[in-house]
């Protein structure tokens, strides 16, 4: 099946340097990684759009010299654009959305010296903590094909965690790059609010809420990723602060003793089942094994001002994308375009004022303040990323006529993230257990707004403490 049978021996970074050293060529990793594809997407369906022509024509092009020059790369269906290929937002709206223009990160990565393949499959808008779009069709977990590999970056982690490539984009609003890493065993990190450009076509996404980055099977290939492609953009309307140093050197550097706080319970009371709470106190263990003091203790947030904030800015952005698209087809979007829940989300956008969509500003803006005074105390914050283990295909409905019961599996499955996309703090899933019915489950670290840094050497001492890159789920390219 494979001509290259050492691949999996190699993260990116690894890979990229056989390239330097002509020991493969670009040409013999894409045919390598489409090769891995074509094996396992039948039983997962994680790549709909398959960009193999672009990548042979930029690999003939000639690439650019940067850290990872030659290394397969997947785009996520949703919000990047790379020109004359289709992003449809996993949405049927959107099926013939062709681009006229690279995005800003787009470009970043092909300086990198990535080749782009294909984008990974997302849930229709990235609304939904599980990967079923209408469109595609669901991805499967190669964990477990009969559950979720979470969302929306649940394609690009389906992906990794497959054997299909070592890392590929994917993007979080609301914990999804950390969720898709926790249901499949990868690392994410989400980055710090404007760390990375969203530009040319946006500043900011669900109101400062959404960022782009990656999913990856080593610390130090995230790292290296965000050395690459963070930092401002002409026109962005607020940035990052720097960081010191590259990231990956943070990754190769132990942390100082850290003041821990930990917490099961997720702003909205909804805590850990068992399962991961197993998880959790298996963390706690090791972070005090490695000379870390931890303290149960979590900021406190209102549940119902967090809710008032998603609504506000979810609702009414997903209002303007359908209209927006409207406006390009010359007519409104039909409601049967879009699935129901995106359409019941895109209705109560439409219903709000102005000044509901100014106070979820406003309300973010708090949580961030109130936030940041409560990690004053404490370097890291920890809690699952996850309340539950993967849950079956299904569970998550975005088809569902009942917007109640969307909103409610919501709450109890990913009560932990959303808090630090409003509060645009860096906020890092590690993948530290397995359930004994081998699904993984994944643990959230959160630093200090800007604060990449800590969580990169933390990170980076869990790996090497209780090492993940060699687990292989049951569906995987080189089984």
């Amino acid at each position: 099946m494979t001509g290259f049978k050492e691949y999996d021996d190699y993260d990116a970074l690894g890979l990229a340097e056989l390239v330097a050293k002509k020991e493969v060529s670009p040409t013999e990793l894409l045919d390598e990684a489409i090769a891995r594809l074509e094996k396992v997407d039948g039983q997962l369906n994680s790549v709909p759009l398959k960009h193999y022509d672009e990548a042979r024509a930029a690999i003939d092009a000639g690439l650019p010299d940067g850290p990872f020059t030659g290394v397969p790369f997947l785009l996520k269906d949703l919000h990047l654009l790379m020109t004359g290929t289709i992003t449809s937002f996993g949405s049927g709206a959107f099926k013939d959305n062709v681009a006229d223009h690279d995005s800003t990160l787009t470009e970043r990565y092909k300086q990198a010296g990535l080749v782009i393949f294909g984008k990974s499959n997302s849930p229709e808008f990235g609304l939904a903590g599980t990967t079923e779009p209408r469109l595609y069709g669901a991805t499967h977990n190669p964990w477990n094909t009969d559950h979720s590999p979470g969302g929306s970056s649940g394609g690009a982690a389906a992906a990794v965690a497959a054997g299909v490539l070592p890392l590929a984009n994917a993007s979080d609003g609301g914990g999804s790059i950390r969720i898709p890493a926790s249901a499949c065993g990868l690392f994410g990190m989400k980055p710090s609010r404007a760390r990375t450009p969203l530009g040319p076509d946006r500043g900011e996404g669900w109101g400062g809420m959404s960022a782009s980055h990656a999913v990856s099977r080593t610390v130090r290939d995230n790292a290296a990723l965000l050395d690459a492609t963070s930092g401002p953009a002409p026109g962005d309307p607020y940035t990052c602060p720097a960081p010191a140093r590259p990231f990956v050197d943070d990754v190769a550097t132990d942390p100082p003793p850290l003041r821990i706080a930990v917490t099961d319970t997720g702003p909205n009371g909804n805590s850990a089942d068992a399962a991961v709470k197993a998880g959790l106190d298996a963390t706690v263990k090791l972070l005090e094994s490695l000379g870390h003091t931890v303290t149960e203790a979590a900021p406190v947030v209102d549940p119902g001002d967090m809710a008032l904030a998603q609504i506000g800015l979810i609702a009414s952005s997903t209002a303007l994308a359908l209209d927006m698209r409207g406006e390009a087809l010359g007519r409104p979007v039909a409601q049967q375009e879009v699935e129901n829940i995106t359409w019941a989300i895109a209705e109560n956008g439409r219903a709000l004022s102005g000044t509901d969509v100014a106070k979820g500003t406003l309300l973010i803006h708090q949580f961030s303040r109130k936030v940041a005074e409560f990690m004053t105390d404490y370097d890291i914050l920890l809690s699952p990323t996850l309340a539950l283990p993967p849950v079956p295909l299904g569970t998550v409905n975005m088809d569902s006529d009942d917007i109640a019961a969307y909103l409610d599996i919501n709450a109890r499955y990913m009560p932990y993230a959303g808090l630090f996309n409003m509060t645009g703090q860096p906020s890092m899933s590690v993948p530290l257990h397995w359930t004994d019915d081998n699904l993984p489950v994944g643990m959230m670290f959160t630093g200090p707004f800007g604060d990449e840094a800590t969580l990169f050497q933390l990170a980076g001492q869990l790996e090497r403490a209780q090492p993940w890159a060699h687990r292989r789920p049951p569906v995987h390219a080189a089984n």
